[in-house]
């Protein structure tokens, strides 16, 4: 039996995971869930079907409105709620937990993640912030207490794959493949007058909204480019990205022979979850949709368009540094990717924001983990600055 945890139970990578462990109780129990106060109901109805030991909420106040509602449905739940970051910290560091799914979005998940590296803990790890942010930190904890990352992204997960057996020093190139975004035909001049319907219409995948602003923005791919730069130890100039836009193939890797090893399936994201949950077993799986490749008739890939997506090439600039400038261009994006969320900044703009941030930035080479905290603090607090016009572009 392998127990799990899990951040972000009720985002779209949480109840991925919980379809999946719903149907494998036998080898799958979840110990613990994380949620946002915003989902206190859904979160109820997790807790009561999967009674884990300890469930975590952002507040005191969320903490108290899920002891109601799960009195209310007359439950006599006898784990714990905790609340705040320290309740996500013990959420990721429950003692007799395997496996770690962090599915939260954003910065969140650097300091859960980080502990529970600590304790050896495998980390199927979803939120690629935490790798753009802290890699400088996070992999020498990886090395230190001897802990495994499995990727979650579908990219990486398939890199992680298609690495099977071979070191770094085997590796030409790596092929990180992307749909393109709903915007990949627009033109420039159409693009910049996108509304957040628009940008929201992914036509591959289903995700959350901010990593689907993301990918319309294409920064997405250009965090990807970071995280695979630390999660496989490989330069970025080796990287290549790929536009391929029936999200078939999911990443390669070219080999110093030539040869090319790639995984390929369909773009759903209990696969790479499932591959996750049970590495490094392979356990067989009535969730997973199958391929049929008669059916796909042909796979087609492009070049990206910097000009087009200036967000992905803004990434390229900081992904080989071993600074804070990742950092500061992560919080630059989840600030600015907020506020175009809520209708205060136009698609168009989001581009010049963060760029703006990141050319104010003194950036710390060699981080500690003070410094990448500082860091994410100082670009949120620049970016709402640009917002309000207190700074200008």
């Amino acid at each position: 039996m392998k127990r799990i945890t899990l951040l972000g139970s009720t985002g779209s990578i949480g109840r991925q995971t919980l379809d999946i462990a719903r149907h494998h109780r036998d080898s799958l129990e979840v110990v613990g869930l994380a949620s946002g106060a915003s989902s206190l109901p859904e979160l109820a109805e997790q807790v009561l079907e999967f009674a884990p030991q300890v469930v975590s909420v952002p507040h005191k106040e969320a903490a108290q409105d899920l002891a109601d509602l799960l009195r209310t449905k007359g439950s006599e739940y006898r784990g714990r709620i905790t609340s705040g970051d320290d309740g996500l910290v013990e959420v990721a560091t429950i003692s007799d937990a395997d496996t770690v799914v962090t599915g939260v979005v954003g910065f969140l998940g650097v300091r859960p993640t980080l502990e529970a590296i600590k304790l050896g803990k495998t980390i199927a790890l979803a939120n690629k912030e935490t790798m753009v942010a802290a890699g400088p930190v996070i992999v020498p904890a990886l090395k230190r207490y001897g802990s495994t990352i499995v990727p979650v992204d579908s990219e990486h997960s398939a890199i992680f794959q298609s690495l099977s057996g071979y070191g770094i020093e085997d590796v030409e190139s790596i092929w990180l493949t992307g749909s393109g975004g709903p915007f990949r035909t627009w033109s420039m001049e159409a693009i910049e007058n996108a509304t957040i319907d628009d940008a929201l219409k992914h036509p591959n995948w289903s995700m959350g909204p901010k990593i689907t602003i993301d990918s319309a923005t294409m920064m997405n791919k250009g965090l990807e480019i970071i995280e695979a730069r630390w999660l496989f130890d490989i330069a970025p100039e080796k990287i290549e990205v790929l536009i391929h836009p029936q999200s078939i193939l999911h990443s390669a890797v070219q080999f110093v022979d030539g040869s090319v090893v790639g995984q390929l399936g369909v773009p759903d994201m209990r696969l790479p979850i499932h591959y996750a949950l049970f590495y490094p077993d392979r356990v067989p799986s009535a969730r997973v949709p199958r391929l049929n490749l008669m059916d796909l008739g042909s796979l087609t890939f492009e070049h990206p368009d910097y000009q087009k997506f200036p967000c992905l090439r803004l990434a390229r600039e900081v992904a080989g540094g071993q600074d804070t400038l990742a950092c500061v261009l992560n919080a630059a994006n989840e600030v600015v990717v907020e506020a175009f969320l809520k209708g205060k900044l136009a698609f168009s703009a989001i581009a010049n924001h963060i760029e703006r941030v990141l050319e104010l930035h003194k950036p710390t080479k060699d981080p500690a983990l003070d410094d990448i905290l500082e860091a994410d603090h100082w670009a949120r607090q620049t970016a709402a600055s640009l917002l309000e016009g207190a700074l200008k572009l």
